[in-house]
């Protein structure tokens, strides 16, 4: 074993004493080995056959195609559907209507003006929503629209047209209304209808809004930038559709840094009203305003008589609104006077409890007579530019013992009765979980400014 290792240590010195001194030789023989290499692998290539001399045969073969009928049922059943939806103009024709729905289809057209339930439903009524599914050749195949008849309504009315192997039909169904609950919240910068937009609050709730805080808030004249409210309220909804806005069930209002609460609640075999949540009627005995939601161009404050030409002190308020607006008395009392009385026009006084007094000035036309009892929010006229009045407005005073105050002041401190002692423990159970939702709506509103 050791001369067999030896040997072969010799063997491994020579061979690289050897590669050292003649690496060119070394070199050139593996290029020869390679090239011969290549050489023969082409030599086995082109021994493969010219393609040219490889024989070709054709084959024909009939073919039975089939049935025209088989062809088209197999079409229709790889047919797909369209659906679409738009809303009703109060200048729609049935031609224009099913256009809008991307549909062209005479039949269709026909059978709308011809039917009196889609006639009735459809054509020269604006606003409503109308769902239509159509085949891939622009084809009437049914056509569904919703609506009410009221804003009282418990029901809705649902008209469907389909389309028949005997032509179009339709049909029309009462269904309940179905109610669901919507938080939402938002921030005055302009306006509270401007902000009612922005956080896509229906009209119909900025003004219960509104009127649920009459007796503490003067929407016309109170509100201020960075106000911010939060608001759960009841849609009723036609097939998941909403149709229209119901109560509000509690909401928050902060305005100059003070907040305002309210919940609805009925007590068993009474009447609903509106409370803040430790237990108190937001029902007051005199309103913040004569007017509902309005712009307003003064306050209670001095300003430049714009017929006397002199300062004066303004003793009272005056709403800006076109001629005609309904007034409303504040509160409930006993008219005193209603007619014309120089400065003031056509002018409205009602006698409340406690010596209390309320003037209506300018007023286009008077809706009382004296000695009629009013109650709280009945109409006693309309605005007007009666007297000495430069534009259509309502002058609103309130006098204590003869001396003018201001409105907002009363309202404020006026009487408010507290639920009943029976109905405590329901109505703050329920007022826990308002509380909830309420900080859910404001949660909303404070992650959309972020």
């Amino acid at each position: 074993m050791p001369v067999l290792k030896n040997s072969l240590i010799l063997i491994q010195n020579s061979l690289l004493g050897f590669l050292e001194r003649h690496p060119k030789r070394i070199t050139a023989a593996l290029t020869a080995l390679l090239l011969g290499g290549g050489g023969g692998a082409f030599a086995v290539a082109s021994l493969a056959p010219d393609a040219s001399q490889i024989p070709v045969r054709e084959i024909l073969e009939a073919v039975q195609p089939l049935p025209l009928q088989t062809q088209t049922e197999a079409l229709d059943l790889h047919r797909f559907k369209l659906f679409r939806s738009d809303a009703t103009r109060g200048n729609d024709t049935a031609e224009s209507l099913l256009r809008r729905l991307g549909l062209v289809d005479p039949a269709a057209a026909a059978f709308l003006r011809s039917n009196a339930a889609a006639r009735h439903a459809l054509l020269g009524r604006a606003g409503r929503t109308v769902s239509a599914e159509a085949s891939d050749r622009q084809e009437l195949l049914s056509l569904t629209t919703r609506w009410i008849n009221a804003d009282t309504d418990t029901h809705f009315q649902r008209l469907v047209i389909e389309k028949t192997p005997q032509g179009f039909v339709s049909r029309q169904q009462a269904v309940p209304l179905a109610a669901s609950t919507r938080l939402a919240s938002g921030s005055i910068r302009s306006s509270l209808f401007a902000a009612t937009d922005d956080a896509r609050i229906p009209d119909a709730v900025a003004i219960q809004v509104a009127e649920i805080f009459s007796g503490t808030i003067d929407f016309h004249r109170a509100l201020r930038k960075g106000d911010r409210f939060s608001i759960v309220y009841e849609t009723l909804e036609a097939d998941g559709e909403p149709l229209r806005a119901g109560r509000v069930l509690s909401t928050e209002f902060v305005n100059a840094g003070k907040t305002y609460q309210a919940m609805w609640f009925q007590e068993p075999g009474q009447k609903g009203s509106y409370y803040n949540l430790d237990g108190q009627s937001l029902q007051r005995a005199y309103l913040a305003s004569p007017m509902e939601f309005s712009r307003i161009t003064s306050g209670f404050k001095m300003r430049f008589h714009p017929i006397l030409q002199t300062w004066r002190a303004h003793l009272g308020t005056d709403y800006a609104a076109p001629t005609g607006t309904p007034v409303r008395s504040v509160g409930d009392g006993v008219v005193e006077f209603a007619g014309a009385q120089g400065g003031f026009g056509n002018v409205v006084y009602i006698k409340h409890r406690n010596n209390h007094t309320t003037v209506y000035a300018h007023l286009s036309r008077i809706g009382v007579r004296k000695g009629q009892s009013v109650g709280q929010g009945e109409q006693v006229g309309a605005v007007g530019a009666t007297g000495w009045a430069t534009g259509p407005h309502l002058h609103f005073e309130f006098r204590v013992d003869g001396r003018h105050q201001d409105p907002m002041t009363i309202a404020q401190q006026s009487d408010s009765i507290p639920v009943s002692a029976a109905a405590k423990a329901a109505f703050a159970q329920a007022a826990g979980g308002m509380r909830v939702n309420l900080a859910a709506a404001d949660s909303m509103r404070q992650a959309s400014a972020q």
